[in-house]
């Protein structure tokens, strides 16, 4: 499977509201759920020769990886800030084009339902909105960066 089939299944649970999809080929299983759980995607089934020895467990990490130790560590700044977080996977812009202005810019107060950034997907402009009516305190992602489901990208003070 390619990342752009994957980025259209994706894109097609989002779009239908499909919490679960589960594919299966005899090269790998495929499972994915939106919602309260994290995303699971299972590695390919590879039967190994019984010539080859076993691999070594890997390490288990220390602590939580450095991107969710920052996101941690800026939801900490903002108490009572609501995160944002990324519908889909895909491309983060702060404005609708290159040579636009942003749509918000940190300290600005945005209004419930007001776009803050676009998420590409697929040569798809999704606009994301704000949840709540406040200030943004942080933008949490650079212009251009790539994003993950769920991964935090505004904290907003609501008031």
């Amino acid at each position: 499977m390619t990342p752009k089939e994957l980025k259209q299944i994706l894109q097609a649970l989002v779009e239908h509201g499909v919490s679960e999809l589960t594919l299966e080929t005899p090269d790998y299983k495929l499972t994915v759920r939106r919602g309260g759980e994290a995303p699971v995607v299972a590695v390919p089934q590879v039967a190994l020769p019984a010539s080859l020895p076993a691999a070594p467990p890997a390490p288990e990490p220390a602590s939580a990886p450095a991107p969710a130790r920052e996101a941690t560590a800026k939801a900490d700044e903002c108490s009572g800030c609501v995160e944002v977080r990324a519908p889909i996977v895909g491309t983060f812009y702060r404005a609708p084009a290159p040579d636009a202005p942003p749509y918000v810019k940190e300290g600005d107060r945005v209004e419930k339902g007001q776009v803050l950034c676009i998420i590409e997907a697929m040569k798809l402009m999704n606009e994301i909105e704000s949840e709540v009516s406040g200030i943004v305190k942080k933008i949490l992602v650079q212009n251009g960066e790539p994003v993950e489901y769920g991964q935090p990208l505004f904290l907003i003070q609501p008031v």
